[in-house]
C-alpha cells in the first residue's frame, strides 16, 4: 500500500526561516526541513494501481503558477487540546483554485472528493498529550511574514510513517505553466 498526497515545496529560503521559529514550546515534536510541505489534497492508503491512477490524473492537471507569502500562525486542535502549530500563507484564492482542479482530477480517476474545508498551511509542529497551551508561542510569532515565493509545481509525496514520525519521498513533480 501507498500512502498518499499532494502538496506544494516551499523554496529553501523560506523553509529556512519556518525551521528558524520552530523551538520553545515544550510537548511539540517540531517538523524537520524535509517535513515541510503545504497539502493541496491527501488522498490517503491506496494501491499501486490507484497510486498509478493519481499520478496519471495530477499529469493531466493544467494551472498557472502563482506567487503566495508567509503570513502569520495558528494552531489546530482536537476536543481542546492542540495537536498542531501551523504557518499560515496568503493569499487562499489561487491555492483554493488549485486545490479545486487536483480535487476534481483524483474524482475523475475514481476518488472520493474531498470533503474537509480547506485552509491552505505548512505544519510545524505536531503535540503531544503533555503539550500546554501554545497562547505565549503563537502571540511571539504572531506577525510571521515572508517575500512572495513561487508555487511553479505540484508533487505527488508519498508518506513512509515511523517511529520519529513521517518522512515524505516526492514520488512525481508536474510543473505548473508559467
Amino acid at each position: 500500500m501507498h500512502r498518499l498526497f499532494v502538496g506544494l515545496r516551499p523554496p529553501e529560503p523560506i523553509r529556512t526561516q519556518l525551521l528558524g521559529m520552530m523551538g520553545g514550546f515544550p510537548g511539540a515534536r517540531w517538523q524537520s526541513d524535509e517535513q515541510l510541505h503545504l497539502t493541496l489534497r491527501f488522498i490517503g492508503e491506496v494501491d499501486r494501481p490507484q497510486a498509478e491512477d493519481a499520478a496519471f490524473a495530477l499529469a493531466g492537471v493544467q494551472f498557472p503558477a502563482f506567487d503566495i507569502a508567509l503570513a502569520d500562525v495558528g494552531m489546530f486542535d482536537a476536543r481542546g487540546r492542540p495537536n498542531a502549530i501551523w504557518a499560515g500563507v496568503r493569499p487562499h484564492d489561487e491555492l483554493a483554485r488549485l486545490h479545486r482542479k487536483v480535487d476534481q482530477a483524483l474524482v475523475r480517476v475514481g476518488f472520493e472528493p474531498e470533503r474537509r474545508a480547506y485552509l491552505p498551511h505548512i505544519t510545524l509542529a505536531r503535540m503531544n498529550a503533555a503539550a500546554g497551551a501554545a497562547d505565549r508561542w503563537l502571540a511571539d510569532h504572531a506577525a510571521l511574514t515572508s517575500e512572495p515565493f513561487r508555487c511553479d509545481a505540484v508533487i505527488l509525496f508519498e508518506s513512509h510513517l515511523g517511529r520519529e514520525g513521517a518522512s515524505y519521498e516526492a514520488v512525481a513533480r508536474y510543473p505548473l505553466s508559467s
